[in-house]
């Protein structure tokens, strides 16, 4: 008996009901490897937002905080670390190169980052990809600055244009630095990273711009930019900086001497360890959004068992008339199950097509609003491990029908009803 030509004859029968089972199966598929893809990208990119960095050193702080103010510019800083402090643990015969920032000042809702040279040669993301320009070139200049790609391509600066720079994250007309514009001297390729949403000054432009401020605000005596430049702009304090070990294996006993500083209260982390565990705590979100996909998935099994329950009084004279010619319960049932398989398979197909089509439209708008590069790769073993869970399902569901059609007499399929 040849099961599978009869399940296609009675699936080109119904196909319509079959067709419409197929398309939530493919929903259902779509969403739970969509999800998937989702969380394992995220989590890519977040673990590759700082590469090749030893330690970052900042205030006595949380680790997640000083992490999220460092690297994502997220929050502030409980304190400032000391020039002087910087400048003792950064000639360590231990320490290969050393990053400082300063943060504080913002531009039209972009962070503001002071910095040295050596941030575009040391700073790395991804798997030790470091920063390239571009266009243009370095800073230089006390009133140069590097934009990140989304700033220049949100705000369509150009090398030589002007910006004006704020006093902390909100810009307001009285708290603008507009008496000392900086100039854009480079723009940065997209990173994926922070980085794409930070401009770049010199420690000296942070100096300068505040130079004549106090907390209050501006002072009552100002200076203009060029008398800033004849003044030493040597920084006082900074927010953080990056450490580069001469020796990896050196990395817990320096982070345990800086922990132990006894000129001030300062905390040393690992960005690595760090990140991985700031990602157990948000990765809670995904597993929702996980639990859900699964919740649709079992919503679309469970349509299916009502599609083909629903058409069991349609196809009794169908299945009587195969058991009246030797059909024996394992027919029946795999008949049932053979024509779910069909089915759930098309499904899977097509919700593979479905997700790989909207990564395809989606990938350069998540870029471009998330920093997430949301890669076109092939299926990994969890995506099929959870393909083969919805064959599985698909199967175990079958066999209600199945085996409710065979206990139907024969009699009950065979007489006329009036």
């Amino acid at each position: 008996m040849n099961l599978l030509r009869i399940a296609l004859k009675s699936a080109r029968f119904r196909r319509t009901n079959l067709l419409l089972t197929v398309f939530t199966i493919a929903i259902s598929v779509t969403l739970l490897l969509g999800v998937d893809k989702i969380r394992k990208e995220s989590k890519s990119s977040l673990l590759n937002t700082v590469s090749q960095t030893d330690l970052i050193v900042g205030a006595r702080s949380s680790p997640t905080n000083l992490l999220l103010y460092s690297v994502f510019r997220i929050g502030n800083a409980t304190n400032n670390v000391t020039w002087e402090t910087y400048e003792s643990i950064a000639a360590r015969e231990e320490v290969a190169w050393t990053v400082p920032i300063s943060l504080g000042d913002s531009h039209r809702g972009f962070r503001v980052m002071g910095t040295t040279s050596d941030y575009f040669d040391f700073y790395q993301y991804g798997n030790g990809r470091p920063l390239v320009l571009s266009s243009g070139e370095e800073f230089v200049g006390v009133y140069d600055t590097v934009l990140g790609a989304d700033v220049a391509n949100e705000l369509g600066y150009a090398i030589g244009d002007e910006i004006i720079i704020s006093h902390g994250l909100v810009s307001v007309d009285f708290a603008d630095h507009d008496d000392k514009p900086f100039t854009v001297v480079g723009i940065l390729n997209k990173t994926g990273t922070p980085v794409d949403r930070t401009v770049h000054v010199s420690l000296a432009g942070i100096e300068a711009i505040h130079i004549d401020w106090n907390e209050g605000g501006r002072s009552a005596v100002t200076l203009t930019a060029e008398q800033a430049l004849k003044l030493d702009l040597t920084p006082t304090s900074i927010t953080a900086f990056l450490v580069g070990l001469e020796n990896r294996a050196q990395t817990f006993r320096v982070q345990r001497s800086i922990n132990d500083f006894s000129g001030e209260p300062m905390s040393a982390i690992l960005p690595g360890a760090t990140l991985a565990e700031f990602w157990r705590t948000i990765s809670a979100i995904e597993q929702v959004l996980f639990v859900i996909s699964g919740f649709v998935l079992v919503v679309g099994l469970l349509g299916m068992l009502t599609t083909i329950l629903s058409t069991l009084n349609e196809r009794r004279r169908e299945i009587a008339v195969l058991r009246s010619i030797g059909a024996r319960a394992s027919h029946v049932v795999s008949l049932i199950l053979l024509e779910t398989l069909m089915v759930v398979i098309a499904g899977c197909v097509a919700g593979v097509g479905l997700l790989y089509g909207l990564l395809l439209l989606a990938r350069p708008i998540v870029v471009r609003r998330s920093g997430v590069d949301l890669a076109i790769t092939w299926l990994d073993s969890t995506q099929l491990l959870i393909m083969g869970g919805v064959v599985l399902g698909a199967a175990l569901v079958a066999l209600i029908p199945g085996i409710i059609a065979y206990r139907r007499s024969i009699q009950d399929g065979l007489a006329l009803k009036v």
